[in-house]
């Protein structure tokens, strides 16, 4: 399965935010990665350049390579309505990234190895493909044999109150997808107008 599996401290310090892990490090060095980041000067990033890093961003930020990010945003553009904000909320909707966001993973990657280990049920059935894409009123849990692992659930911290498009029952464990967020509710520090501009190139 591909997936990026290279250091996260140092993509971290590429874009100066803690995309991948906790970003502890940021703040204790703030010179770009490499054995010359000391010494190296920062250059104004070009037009083409800010848009590519804006789109490497949001690849690492949900962690989709580049054939699959290219086919969502190519989904985006002929769903009806604004194109990056299409773009948003179909990576939202990622079976792994939903499992992420009601908390029944601590990060990202923990959710896509939920999903892959086939743990996850969608509407009762289980799934294992993480860029799954969920749909309006779709019900997210755990399957019978995995709600008894203590290991697995003891993980379970719940959904964070600002993710309004999503609901979580804390009794049974289980979660909701109410709809497809506005953009305003997603926190992810993402330019997503200039990943259109890239390519629309």
């Amino acid at each position: 399965m591909a997936r990026y599996t290279g250091p996260k401290t140092k993509i971290s310090r590429i874009f100066g935010e803690p995309i991948l892990g906790n970003g502890k490090w940021l703040n204790k060095n703030s010179n770009p990665p490499g054995q010359h980041g000391a010494a190296r000067k920062r250059k104004s990033l070009g037009e083409y350049a800010t848009q590519l890093k804006e789109k490497q961003k949001a690849k690492y930020t949900y962690g989709v390579l580049e054939k699959q990010f290219r086919n969502t945003f190519e989904e985006a553009a002929r769903i009806k309505g604004v194109t990056g904000e299409n773009l948003i909320r179909l990576l939202e909707a990622r079976l792994d990234n939903t499992i992420y966001r009601l908390g029944i993973a601590p990060s990202r990657p923990a959710a896509r190895q939920l999903v892959s280990h086939k743990h996850v049920t969608v509407n009762g059935e289980v799934v294992n493909i993480p860029s799954y894409q969920l749909k309006p009123g779709d019900n997210i849990g755990l399957k019978d044999k995995s709600e008894a692992n203590t290991s697995l659930t003891s993980q379970i911290r719940g959904k964070n109150p600002k993710f309004n498009w999503l609901d979580w029952n804390e009794a049974e464990k289980k979660g909701t997808f109410i709809a497809y967020p506005e953009r305003e509710s997603v926190p992810e520090n993402i330019k997503e107008q200039l990943i259109v501009e890239l390519y629309s190139k």
